[in-house]
């Protein structure tokens, strides 16, 4: 009988234990952005949503400005578990699959109701890309329409020659190669030093990131050229989500939705703002010139091209279903 007891009391025990674990499920979140950039602040959230519906079971730890993993370590961070989830800019991952950098084809989505029709184009076949990397999509966040940088005055693309110009994915690397400009490397987390030192003195980026920078210490110009709106996606390490009970699940679903619908709420909102702080910080914020404009749609129109020739059928079959929307 006493051996029964203890028996019995160390079923309990253990199921106590698990009942524990589960309760104490933690996740890691690394991101590549400051902590009060708005991708970043719509992540915590999301995260305070998550813990809140689970009544605590699943916590969620956000790593902002790629304190955890730098940028391009984070999506591969996430399929192999060293985190369950994670932030990435998408397009930094083109060279792995041109899906991924369909969001900043210059001048196919200009806007955020463009970005939206394409990111819903695109997301079908996305999910089926990372499914096969055993990584489960949850949400995307777009930036704001990508501007122009320039320590300079910029009248045309000519005058982009030889410039610095600050690439952080394969599109802009090109841009900066198309116009004759020298193309650097540099993701967010290393850009204020960058532009301190002057490694880099012209890029496109949006609003947001023009900011988190101080931009306007070692720049002058921004031309609101509205070239493409990059997007953010979070995603989670398929076995992760898949050891969750389905009412974790659900919550981390329906977290994600409203985080998807927030986040682009804000972006909205934002976009405008930051180019009036930029004004109010002593920058010159114009639109392009007819002939800058016109120089940067034709490399545009020409890596359009580019990137439907190396997406191949399954590129194709999105961009005719966004031609649709």
């Amino acid at each position: 009988m006493k051996y029964m007891a203890r028996v019995g009391l160390g079923l309990a025990g253990a199921l106590l234990l698990g009942a524990t674990a589960q309760a104490q499920t933690k996740w890691n979140l690394p991101a590549a952005y400051p902590i009060d950039n708005y991708h970043t602040e719509n992540l915590n959230q999301f995260a305070k949503d998550v813990a809140d519906a689970t009544g605590g079971k699943l916590q969620i730890t956000v790593h902002p400005n790629a304190s955890l993993f730098k940028a391009p370590e984070i999506k591969r961070a996430v399929a192999t578990g060293q985190a369950q989830i994670g932030e990435v800019l998408m397009s930094i991952h083109e060279n792995e699959d041109p899906l991924f950098g369909i969001d900043i084809i210059p001048f196919l989505a200009t806007s955020f109701d463009e970005s939206v029709k394409l990111w819903n184009a695109a997301k079908p076949q996305l999910e089926k890309k990372l499914e096969s990397q055993r990584v489960k999509l949850l949400y995307s966040v777009p930036w704001g329409p990508q501007g122009l940088y320039s320590s300079k005055e910029l009248k045309s693309v000519e005058d982009m020659k030889g410039l610095k110009f600050r690439a952080y994915n394969v599109g802009t690397a090109r841009i900066g190669e198309a116009v004759g400009a020298q193309a650097v490397t540099v993701q967010a987390a290393e850009l204020p030093q960058a532009l301190a030192t002057g490694v880099v003195n012209s890029w496109m980026s949006s609003g947001s990131t023009g900011y988190d920078s101080k931009v306007w210490e070692s720049q002058k110009y921004f031309y609101d050229v509205q070239a493409w709106l990059p997007r953010n996606i979070v995603m989670v390490n398929k076995a992760a989500f898949d050891a969750l009970d389905k009412d974790t699940q659900d919550a981390v679903l329906k977290a994600a939705a409203a985080a998807e619908e927030r986040g682009l709420k804000i972006a909205k909102e934002k976009s405008t703002w930051y180019l009036e702080q930029f004004k109010a910080k002593g920058m010159t914020v114009s639109p392009p010139s007819p002939e800058l404009e016109a120089g940067l749609k034709k490399i545009g129109e020409q890596l359009a091209a580019d990137w439907v020739k190396r997406a191949g059928p399954a590129g194709e079959a999105v961009m005719n279903e966004y031609k649709k929307m």
